[in-house]
């Protein structure tokens, strides 16, 4: 089943065109790394795709429902309701862990279900333990996110995340912000979840994990996709930008 589907996407800034005719697709239980340098368009491509901000033009769709269509060269928007509904689909991994800093750890898990999707409050507790217990944390349910280190704020936000049920998950370099020690810990999680077929697509500098943990990798620069194709073939990849871009990794294969 395909869960996200999003063609031709252009998108700009003033006179800067950061996203040339973009094409993603994602099936259920596919995890897809992109990568590619600074400034390529792989957050913004994010950012439209979780209608964070908004496309110039081209269609989304997500679990067949229509989100933005082309009309004239330009995106038009589905209601608020069908955008809110398409959100109930996803969620979202920061990079700089966006937790509620006066909510305890285990508020920051139960908000949105409850106050969102209006689910019964016993029952919502209930499961944020349970993913505190998953993410080796259920002993820091009623700490501050002040009193964690980097790696247990994103392991948070990954059970935050989770407690939406959502049908694929999004991490925009969930380790960018970690010294390489917690990056172990999260990389570790994200890992568990590909093993559970979680749909993922992740944004990342992590070059060995993109490789082990995906099923399909897409290299972006300059506002298009280079190259898409699965790991084993990126990595032995013809392209000379592709390889030039590879090669400045240590962990490169």
């Amino acid at each position: 089943m395909n869960v996200l589907n999003m063609q031709h996407v252009k998108k700009s800034f003033g006179d800067k065109t950061v996203l040339r005719d973009i094409h993603l697709s994602v099936d259920e239980g596919e995890v897809v790394s992109i990568i590619g340098p600074s400034g390529s368009g792989k957050s913004t491509l994010l950012r439209l795709a979780t209608l964070l901000d908004t496309m110039d033009d081209g269609t989304m769709s997500y679990l067949g429902r229509e989100i933005v269509r082309s009309e004239n060269q330009k995106a038009v928007y589905a209601s608020k309701a069908v955008q809110k509904q398409a959100m109930s689909c996803f969620g979202l991994v920061f990079q700089n862990f966006n937790l509620f800093p006066h909510f305890t750890v285990l508020k920051n898990i139960m908000d949105a279900p409850v106050r969102v999707q209006k689910r019964l409050r016993g029952e919502v507790r209930s499961e944020a333990m349970e993913l505190l217990k998953k993410m080796g944390l259920d002993d820091r349910a009623e700490s501050y996110p002040c009193e964690l280190s980097g790696g247990q704020k994103q392991r948070v936000g990954i059970a935050r995340a989770l407690a939406m049920k959502p049908q694929m998950l999004f991490f925009d370099e969930p380790t960018s912000a970690l010294d390489p020690e917690l990056t172990v810990e999260i990389l570790k999680v994200i890992r568990e979840l590909a093993e559970e077929k979680m749909t993922m697509v992740i944004v990342t500098h992590e070059m060995t994990f993109a490789h082990d943990v995906s099923d399909r990798m897409i290299f972006m620069d300059n506002g298009v996709i280079v190259e898409e194709t699965t790991p084993d073939l990126m990595f032995s990849s013809d392209n000379a930008r592709t390889r030039a871009f590879l090669g400045k990794y240590a962990d490169y294969k």
